[in-house]
């Protein structure tokens, strides 16, 4: 929802003073947009695209230093690790779905898992990285220059887009944990339930909270439809990819006794659909770093 300007933003003349937000907007109780009167322009700030380093406000700021983890380059292997990791994830849920794992030994195909895990998790703090040392924005340039000494956490509670980078990267490793205990799967079903599937709840849990935090800070509110804005596309992929996870680890839950075979075919249908929509939103990511600084 968007809040408009109050007449305390007046400066006394009929219209707002330099430097004072004519309006602002995002789910509460987060402000994600912001729209600033300056003498002869007006500057559109969103959170997103200012914590990424992209479309440099309205190329106010293109003169000044840019943090390398505001480039092209820098944004763009993001993508491009986030991709690997998906393709490897997609990879072993395709070999789990053909009978017999296609010749496969299960422990390659687990270990293909854990391979996959591992891009997720460097991708993720990355990205991390990013929102950790995002300054918080002002209409003057020179509020903009980077730190000397980048924050390697951070802590922006009320930045959407910090709770949702820290949350994803909390979650990788709760997937690290679940796929290397795959390697190494214990045999009683109780045994694997905590070793595997409760770190996998965990992961999927997080991943979801991390993927409707995402699509809130882009979309400005609780629900958006704009399928022709790139950063829409590459929030709503994602979330698509955390419900789909959600479902997989559902699935994965492993009961005391025999359980249909189909319940483990649905698991890996999901994992796979899941893992697909975070191959397209990475993909789309690389395109996006195009908006980004040079380096």
């Amino acid at each position: 929802m968007e809040r408009l300007r109050t007449p305390d933003d007046e400066d006394g003349h009929g219209g707002p003073s330099p430097g004072t937000p004519m309006a602002t907007a995002g789910a509460w109780p987060f402000v994600t947009l912001r729209r600033y009167h300056l003498p002869g322009r007006r500057v559109v700030w969103r959170d997103r695209q200012h914590r990424k380093g992209l479309a440099r406000e309205a190329r106010a700021l293109e003169a000044l230093p840019v943090a390398f983890w505001q480039t092209q380059i820098y944004n763009f292997y993001v993508g491009l690790i986030f991709a690997v990791g998906s393709f490897l994830f997609m990879l072993g849920s395709a070999l789990s779905l053909i009978p017999g794992n296609a010749g496969v030994p299960l422990h390659i195909v687990n270990a293909i898992f854990f391979a996959g895990s591992v891009p997720f998790t460097t991708a993720a703090y990355m990205q991390h990285l990013q929102a950790a040392n995002a300054s918080a924005f002002a209409p003057d340039p020179a509020a903009h220059l980077p730190r000397e000494r980048p924050s390697l956490i951070g802590w922006h509670p009320r930045s959407p887009g910090w709770l949702s980078t820290f949350t994803q990267f909390i979650g990788t490793l709760a997937f690290n944990v679940n796929t290397y205990d795959g390697l190494h799967a214990p045999a009683r079903w109780y045994m694997q339930d905590l070793a595997l599937w409760l770190p996998d709840m965990v992961g999927s849990v997080l991943f979801l909270v991390s993927a409707y935090l995402a699509f809130i800070e882009t979309s400005h509110g609780y629900w958006s439809w704009k399928p022709r804005e790139l950063a829409w596309q590459i929030v709503f992929v994602n979330l698509a990819g955390c419900v789909a996870f959600m479902v997989a680890a559902v699935f994965a839950y492993v009961p005391r006794g025999a359980e249909p075979a189909w319940i483990g075919a649905a698991s890996n249908a999901n994992l796979f659909a899941g893992a697909l929509c975070f191959f397209i939103g990475a993909a789309l990511s690389m395109r996006e770093s195009r908006l980004a600084a040079p380096a």
